[in-house]
């Protein structure tokens, strides 16, 4: 049953969180627009669609948002607990800090749990569906925009330019067309004026040309003699499918194997079974290393003394100075052409196989990445919680200034060792174990320093502190030189 202490930590926590938490979010969302904002604009999408779009990518954000919100209000509310001198009276009524903690741990452990479920099941549906989405909006084409005096290329196999298009927007002077074709050159048309209208089932782009020409050439690159088309016309329709400019739909199958579309049971299935594969490697490639190295298949003819003098008796004694003397004159260049082609096949055979082996173990240390990355992002956030809390109560300020400061600087730390550690797994210069939860490893001491130092009342960021020390350490040192010279002297 909840004390009122425990209520009043909880009152000063939520709201701090909850603010925290959506401002993170809305950050990082805010990098993933402007990461993909090339491919947004000018495609003519409508608020749905880029409605969408956002909530998938923030939703991908949430795992990291998780603990840099964790980390940031709990500094604030423990800090201003501390500014407002609460954490003094209730140390003085002999409530120690983890007491006072307890509370605010078990949230923590609640939303790390959170975070791992966000991590395992909803976070793969959203990578799926915006890779369908970010996949769609890539291979759209851009909104119909022509411009005076620009090329304008969104139809597929055209391309299309008007030297001046009047304000109603629907008369256009010197149209010029580039109709792609199989042939030599692309097809041509040139018209002096025209009218650019919607057809009446809005399906179609229709031009309606006015005195111009169109130019073919027919025949093949080699031939001398192609032939050459020149039609002049009064009146040309050309139509142009709107399809294209659509947004079309792409089935979820197509990026379903991806391994960030999967759970951690889906991982663990993929891992057995990639488990697999260096032995099937190794007996195709052994089989396919046998034709070329083909003594391998036979037994040593010298492995036992018996069979070595029987050989003596049925072979006569005879010194071989070099393997040339062994072959006859006539098949010598035969013998080394085959034993040329064996050697590079074999050696190509090998590098083949090198090149398996390398895209096998990427393969299974990526797997691995992602299977330890849905569990060390929930467990940051108790890490993160544990340098957050006695870090707000050792500085004692709340707001954003100070306490924003420091929640920046370790989550900084956290960040860059959470893609250092990433990298270095990918590289394969530490084991996925070690590389994914390389922030929690690095971070967890500083954890347990900082809330020693809490509950000891310590002034690690008191400057008052650090004035009286410094000034102790000027005085000890003047004495010691006086006390030098004085000795010097006698």
């Amino acid at each position: 049953m909840f004390k009122k202490l425990d209520k009043l930590i909880l009152k000063a926590f939520v709201w701090p969180f909850i603010a925290t938490f959506f401002i993170t979010l809305f950050v990082f969302m805010m990098q993933i627009l402007w990461k993909y904002i090339d491919d947004l604009v000018g495609k003519g999408l409508d608020m749905l669609t880029l409605t969408k779009f956002l909530i998938y990518a923030s939703a991908t954000l949430v795992t990291l948002a998780m603990p840099i919100a964790i980390l940031l209000s709990s500094i604030m509310t423990f800090g201003k607990l501390g500014e407002n001198f609460e954490l003094v009276a209730i140390k003085s009524s002999g409530i120690s800090l983890l007491r006072f903690m307890r509370p605010l741990f078990f949230v923590s452990i609640v939303l790390s749990g959170i975070a791992f479920l966000f991590a395992n099941y909803i976070a793969p549906v959203a990578n799926l569906k915006f890779a369908v989405i970010y996949h769609d909006i890539y291979e759209k084409s851009p909104a119909f925009d022509l411009k005076d005096g620009v090329f304008y290329d969104g139809f597929r196999g055209f391309s299309i330019k008007v030297d001046k298009k009047d304000k109603d927007r629907s008369t256009l002077h010197n149209v010029l067309i580039y109709e792609q074709s199989n042939g030599v050159q692309d097809n041509t048309i040139i018209s002096q004026s025209g009218k650019m209208s919607m057809s009446t089932d809005k399906k179609f782009l229709e031009f309606k040309l006015e005195n111009g020409n169109r130019y073919e050439e027919n025949g093949t690159f080699n031939s001398t003699k192609n032939e050459f088309i020149n039609l002049g016309f009064k009146e040309y329709n050309k139509l142009f499918d709107l399809s294209q400019l659509n947004l079309q739909k792409t089935s979820d199958s197509l990026f379903m194997n991806n391994i960030r579309m999967k759970t951690m049971r889906q991982l663990n299935v993929d891992l057995d079974s990639l488990k697999k594969v260096p032995d099937s490697l190794y007996k195709r490639n052994k089989n396919q290393l046998a034709f070329y190295i083909k003594y391998s298949n036979f037994k040593d003819s010298v492995a036992t003394k018996k069979e070595t003098a029987i050989v003596k008796e049925k072979i006569p004694s005879k010194k071989v100075t070099a393997f040339d003397a062994l072959i006859p004159d006539s098949l010598q260049n035969v013998v080394y052409e085959q034993t040329l082609n064996n050697v590079n096949n074999a050696r190509n055979l090998l590098q083949m196989a090198a090149v398996d082996y390398k895209s096998q173990n990427d393969d299974f240390t990526q797997h691995e990445i992602e299977w330890h990355k849905k569990l060390s992002l929930s467990i940051a956030c108790l890490v993160l919680f544990f340098i957050g809390a006695p870090l707000g109560s050792i500085i004692r300020k709340g707001g954003l200034g100070l306490p924003l400061v420091m929640a920046l600087v370790f989550f900084m730390i956290f960040y860059l060792l959470n893609i250092f550690g990433e990298k270095f797994t990918k590289e394969h210069t530490l084991m996925p174990i070690v590389g994914m939860w390389l922030p929690v490893i690095v971070l967890s001491p500083v954890g347990f320093f900082l809330t020693y130092k809490a509950m000891h009342d310590s002034q690690l960021f008191n400057k008052e502190y650090y004035y009286r020390l410094f000034k102790n350490i000027r005085l000890a040192s003047t004495r010691v030189i006086g006390h030098l010279n004085k000795n010097q002297n006698i």
